[in-house]
């Protein structure tokens, strides 16, 4: 076995591993997921006391 073996298995490996994401980002049950993490900026927050951390007393 030498470094070019090494490198193929790597290679095998690495697609192996992206075709496994691919397959869980486009699967059936992680669209809804994906929806409420999308809409999570829209949310609306419960903390009434809360002050932003935009405004600047001056």
């Amino acid at each position: 076995m030498d470094i070019n073996d090494l490198r193929s298995i790597v290679t095998v490996a690495g697609l192996l591993c992206f075709l496994g994401i691919v397959g869980w980002a486009y699967g059936k049950g992680a669209k809804k997921g994906f929806d409420e993490a999308a809409n999570l900026p829209f949310a609306e927050h419960d903390d009434q006391g809360a002050k932003s951390s935009t405004s600047h007393p001056r």
